[in-house]
């Protein structure tokens, strides 16, 4: 199965932290902690530890937290994982959590560096590539076989005992990775669960500069 043009790619965060980045685009770990910027963390710790010391192979180098994280779908495993409250000191759930949306060609577009990865970017055997002809490595078809949810396929879990779906999970969490920041400008979509939870969205970037399009997509959340 082909993928879909334009690419869509999806970041989730805090509603708390849409505020500070409507001050300052979408930072990297290694920039937020350079700025001193107090974002509300939704992320395991562990996972953290290995992506701060996981190399980038290809230009522009680095380490993982030298990126802005993006995935090739909405709804991921660390969204159902912080709505059962299973991330250490993070009192989030998913009515908290909104997917920021835009497109690899919107980053393309601005001449933002990135690279991207056809399997969960921790993994040792995960590849990078730069050259958006790779991203037709990335075995599109795990991402929207039926049943699907708000588009995508509903499963997520990797099945041992089927070798189709042996490293599903590894492949529904490839990664778009787009180096230090990423500017308000190419942020253009704010999905959330509810109308309640896009409410909260629009007073609090209601005295800032940035106003991405606000949708209700319940099939993007559990």
């Amino acid at each position: 199965m082909p993928r879909p043009t334009p690419t869509p790619i999806f970041h989730i965060t805090a509603i708390d932290n849409l505020q500070l980045i409507a001050k300052s685009g979408l930072l990297s770990k290694n920039q937020v902690v350079a700025r001193g910027v107090n974002f509300a963390n939704i992320a395991f710790q562990s996972v953290q530890g290995h992506r701060s010391v996981k190399n980038v192979p290809i230009a522009p180098g680095g380490n993982l937290h030298d990126y802005v994280p993006f995935h090739f779908a909405p709804r991921s495993p660390m969204l159902m994982t912080i709505n059962a409250g299973n991330v250490e000191g993070c009192d989030y759930r998913q009515d908290d959590i909104v997917h920021l949306k835009t497109t690899v060609e919107a980053v393309g577009a601005a001449s933002l560096p990135f690279v991207f990865t056809n399997y969960h970017a921790v993994k040792a055997f995960a590849e990078f590539f730069s050259d958006p002809k790779d991203l037709d490595k990335i075995d599109w078809e795990l991402f929207f076989e039926f049943p699907r949810l708000g588009g995508y396929c509903k499963y997520w879990n990797s099945a041992h005992s089927n070798a189709r779906y042996a490293l599903r999970m590894e492949t529904r969490q490839a990664e778009f990775l787009v180096h230090d920041s990423v500017p308000l400008a190419v942020l253009g979509q704010i999905a959330v669960r509810t109308e309640n939870m896009a409410e909260r969205v629009r007073g609090v970037l209601a005295n800032t500069a940035w106003s991405p399009e606000i949708t209700v997509i319940p099939g993007w959340y559990y």
